[in-house]
């Protein structure tokens, strides 16, 4: 099978191709490269990804409607995994219009490509921020999700409609992934746990929101990544094949952990104690996530099997060898 991944640079993207790429799957991954964060990060995600003879990468921006299409003619992909977004909630605040030309003008270029040059499976990533400051958890799919509180959450909502309507108008089979708190080796250096183990390496102060009184369903990028591959054939069930070759499913660790338990586990594995400055709720956050996953417990037999304890270790430990 020959599968497209967008956003193959970042750090779910560089996952799952590594993880595709071992079951013998043919993967072509695409990239901006953008300089959100660290450009060299993302390029030796890639020298990692050179090792298979069944990978193939290309600087290519979703925006870029011509040179996707281009490719999608020559190639002729059976699954697409749109894993390429402006990623963020706070620096959609700052830098609306790049959410805007990723998350919306690009999704429609990967639709529209879908649709034109027909695909067996689209899988794209949506975020548990969809869900806002919800009250009911833990958090399922029909839920209605209409108060984001972050443009970036505005933009993943906008998303899962925009692939519902391709759905259902012109049949393009897709499902819809909400991730929770994704953490591992190789992640994004603007996550907190990312920008807590630095401040905490160099003796630095770490800013804890909401005087620390919040939760997150942290889960493990490879619990991700299993849960990804065991969708992508799928088959769609009898109502879905009615209605409209759609679906929506949480991949999430079904297990909060509260913010003050993360960092004295990420103090732990590190060896030093964080200097702490509480602050007041930021912008744009939420106070909780908690992901309900009956339905992949149901539909792939899938539970998370990397607890936080387990998690930050395989993080600290790349940590302090990449930066060494």
């Amino acid at each position: 099978m020959k599968i497209l991944i967008t956003g193959a640079a970042g750090f779910i993207g560089f996952h799952l191709c590594k993880q595709l790429c071992k079951s013998g799957f043919n993967i072509v991954g695409i990239d901006s490269i953008n300089s959100y964060y660290s450009t060299a990060l993302k390029e030796d995600r890639l020298k990692q990804l050179e090792e298979y003879t069944n990978f193939r990468f290309l600087r290519i921006d979703i925006c870029d409607k011509k040179s996707l299409d281009d490719l999608f003619e020559k190639e002729q992909f059976e699954t697409v995994i749109n894993l390429a977004a402006q990623a963020g909630v706070r620096h959609s605040i700052e830098q609306p219009y790049a959410y805007i030309d990723s998350n919306l003008i690009g999704f429609i270029n990967i639709l529209e490509a879908c649709r034109h040059f027909p695909v067996k499976h689209l899988l794209y990533a949506s975020s548990s921020s969809v869900y806002g400051n919800s009250n009911q958890t833990p958090f399922t799919t029909s839920a209605a999700c209409n108060e984001p509180v972050s443009l970036y959450a505005a933009t993943k909502k906008s998303n899962e409609m925009m692939a519902h309507s391709y759905a259902h108008l012109y049949k393009v089979p897709i499902t819809g992934l909400r991730f929770f708190t994704v953490y591992g080796p190789w992640g994004r250096p603007d996550m907190a746990y990312f920008s807590f183990t630095r401040k905490i390496m160099l003796g630095e102060t770490i800013q804890i929101y909401n005087e620390g009184q919040m939760e997150r369903d942290f889960t493990y990028v490879d619990d991700i990544s299993t849960a990804i591959e065991k969708l992508i054939d799928l088959p769609f069930n009898k109502t879905e094949e009615r209605d409209k070759p759609y679906r929506l499913f949480n991949i999430g660790n079904n297990k909060p952990v509260e913010l003050m338990q993360f960092i004295t586990t990420l103090e732990k594995h590190l060896g030093k104690t964080a200097r702490k400055e509480f602050m007041p709720m930021q912008k744009g956050d939420v106070y909780r996530t908690y992901a309900d996953i009956s339905a992949l417990e149901q539909r792939i037999n899938f539970r998370p099997v990397t607890g936080i304890e387990e998690g930050l270790k395989r993080f600290t430990d790349w940590y302090k060898t990449y930066y060494q």
